[in-house]
């Protein structure tokens, strides 16, 4: 077994190598990605030139950017800085999977109160949600969460659409949560449909998923573009959740995603128990990368057991009507791969040349455009 000598990424990452230094190429990858997205006083000028378009954008418009809301640290900081230190005017969104935190909802009320910013909320009819969830988890995949991450999204271009807005901030930062090995996590809307199809009864009529065809009607008609605004700045957490703490009586809700039950679910129970992955790799690998976190600290912490209350297993159980046996051969089956099922990846290989340039101009992500377009579609990647 071989550990980076740099993070503490070892053999087991999937796509892992090493250099002659002991070096990953994912510590390889954040470097790029650190030279690529420039901080200190270049990048605040990277932010203030696309701060200055989005308001010449948002002119004669009820709001200059959409911005997604879950009561966590990222989102509700990046709430702050657009209206606070930009001047935007700001329309939060927020999918609703009807497993909100106590915290989260009292966080995303709070902050938003305090700073004036109008809500625009998608709740989902929690029956569908429900069988689509029970069939992610028939299905044997790692994607349980993947149904409320695309509505997520598709709810920041629906708020987007309604209001003629043309900007989304997404509060993702590589150096302080990573990015997922590629061959962990696959998601879009053909995926899901396949599965509940297959495991379901296929209705899939009030969750807002991220339709191909739809997606690029958002993009290349409706004009909706994302940007990163952490990328660019010196961004550290910790400092962060004092700040929002003092300034807005924000809570913490004990470890990164665990502002929604499911996720809590999902990252402290589920994929650590069936599937041996463990999102605090990502984590703390990007701490230690970014000089945030020492390595010997993260080696130690990587062995603490993950905290999870039983009786959210008991409350997920009953929601989606499993029973104990049903859980435990949930549990047992044989692990699956996205490429056990339909999908829009061999699509988004194809169009490649299309969504580089959409990357290009500001409509996809970085991290979209490797996984979904450029690695190709095994079950090694």
């Amino acid at each position: 077994m071989q550990t980076c000598n740099r993070c503490i990424y070892n053999s087991t990452i999937p796509k892992i190598s090493f250099n002659s230094d002991g070096v990953c190429n994912y510590c390889e990858q954040y470097d790029s990605m650190n030279s690529q997205y420039p901080t200190g006083l270049e990048g605040k000028k990277i932010i203030e030139d696309y701060v200055t378009q989005m308001k010449k954008d948002g002119v004669g418009k009820p709001y200059d950017v959409v911005i997604g809301v879950s009561g966590g640290c990222d989102s509700s900081y990046m709430l702050h800085l657009a209206k606070n230190v930009y001047g935007l005017r700001v329309l939060a969104a927020h999918f609703d999977n009807t497993y909100n935190s106590k915290i989260a909802v009292e966080n995303i009320k709070t902050v938003l109160d305090k700073l004036n910013i109008d809500l625009y909320t998608y709740v989902v009819e929690n029956k569908e949600f429900e069988k689509i969830q029970k069939s992610l988890l028939l299905a044997s995949v790692p994607e349980f969460e993947a149904a409320t991450d695309l509505s997520l999204a598709t709810t920041h271009y629906m708020a987007c659409a309604k209001y003629g807005i043309k900007h989304i901030w997404e509060g993702h930062s590589f150096r302080t949560e990573g990015v997922s090995p590629p061959g962990w996590f696959y998601m879009d809307a053909k995926y899901i449909k396949s599965i509940h199809s297959k495991f379901g009864d296929g209705i899939i009529k009030s969750t807002p998923l991220l339709w191909l065809r739809k997606w690029i009607k958002w993009m290349v008609v409706d004009k909706i573009k994302k940007f990163r605004p952490l990328y660019y700045l010196d961004y550290n957490k910790e400092a962060v959740k004092k700040f929002l703490i003092k300034e807005y009586n924000w809570q913490w809700y004990g470890g990164h995603h665990m502002e929604n039950r499911t996720s809590y679910f999902i990252n402290n129970y589920y994929l650590p128990v069936k599937f041996n992955i463990d999102l605090r790799w990502c984590e703390y690998s990007a701490l230690v990368r970014s000089g945030l976190m020492n390595r010997d600290e993260a080696l130690q912490k990587i062995k603490e057991p993950k905290p999870f209350e039983f009786e959210l297993l008991e409350e997920i159980k009953t929601r989606l009507n499993l029973s104990d046996s049903d859980w435990e051969k949930i549990m047992i089956a044989p692990n699956k791969h996205y490429t056990d099922y339909p999908t829009y990846k061999k699509t988004f290989e194809r169009l490649r040349p299309f969504f580089f340039i959409l990357l290009k101009s500001g409509y996809v992500t970085r991290s979209f455009y490797d996984k979904f377009c450029v690695m190709k579609d095994s079950k090694t990647s």
